[in-house]
């Protein structure tokens, strides 16, 4: 008999509306282009979040951690380097260092250094809206 891995369909309901619920802040307010960059890694905490919550990246210390530590590493990366190719690429990889070494990976949040260097948002971008 073969064993199937099928999602009950309740549970991937709860997991779509979840998901549907935390991006809809973000969508309203889309005029704004700092809201808009962030929408495509916060989709994918969502992912991670309701559709597969037992995965350790899901973790809440992850996916906030994660968003954090990543924002800063940008913010540090491009104001040393600027927000070109070198910015970017020191920002993700200090990004996902720091993540490492203080337990926090949450892979979606690897894109918030290509956001900062797209964005160039103040360092208030760490208290609103990361």
């Amino acid at each position: 008999m073969a064993v199937t891995n099928r999602r009950p369909w309740r549970s991937a309901a709860l997991a779509g509306l979840g998901g549907a619920i935390t991006i809809a802040p973000l969508a309203a307010v889309q005029l704004s282009d700092l809201a808009a960059s962030l929408i495509p890694p916060f989709g994918a905490s969502c992912v991670l979040v309701f559709g597969a919550p037992a995965s350790p990246f899901a973790r809440p210390r992850n996916v906030v951690g994660g968003h954090l530590i990543s924002a800063l590493m940008g913010l540090i990366a491009v104001a040393i380097f600027g927000p070109g190719v070198v910015g970017i690429a020191l920002g993700v990889g200090l990004a996902i260092a720091a993540m490492m070494v203080t337990d926090t990976v949450h892979p979606p949040a690897g894109a918030n250094p290509i956001v900062v260097a797209f964005m160039q948002p103040s360092w208030l971008f760490l208290a609103l809206p990361v």
